[in-house]
């Protein structure tokens, strides 16, 4: 089975937008690791998008992290599964939602009712990764 999803250490979280029980959490740009059946390489890709959240309220007991910044890691989460480090392609999930990302100084916590990954354009490619390290 061909699998995508976003590595989510080394994307830029450009924003953290709040529109009343939305928040909006945009990558520019996330990065894309795409696998294909019966290989063992893999590929990285970028590609704008966001994780909205709704019926979200944004953990505001720390102040928000400077923005734009680089995620260092973090988990997301759609009811049973929490997804550490990365975000599978495509997400579209209503019941219990949750987000704890990383940056340099601080965290970005949502909690919320669904989550839903938007992308933006296509993809673009950036490189093969192969299991030797060979380019």
């Amino acid at each position: 089975m061909d699998s995508t999803s976003i590595e989510l250490t080394g994307c830029q979280i450009a924003a953290v937008d709040v529109d009343g029980d939305t928040v909006t959490v945009r990558f520019e740009p996330a990065y894309l690791i795409k696998t294909m059946t019966g290989s063992v390489e893999r590929t990285r890709w970028r590609q704008n998008g966001a994780l909205v959240f709704t019926d979200a309220e944004l953990d505001d007991d720390e102040p928000l992290p400077a923005l734009p910044g680089e995620c260092v890691g973090g988990d997301v989460g759609e009811n049973v599964y929490t997804y550490r480090d990365m975000v599978p392609v495509p997400l579209d999930s209503h019941g219990r939602a949750h987000c704890a990302l990383r940056v340099a100084d601080g965290i970005i916590r949502v909690q919320a009712g669904a989550v839903k990954l938007v992308m933006d354009d296509v993809p673009k490619y950036i490189e093969h990764l192969r299991p030797d390290g060979g380019a």
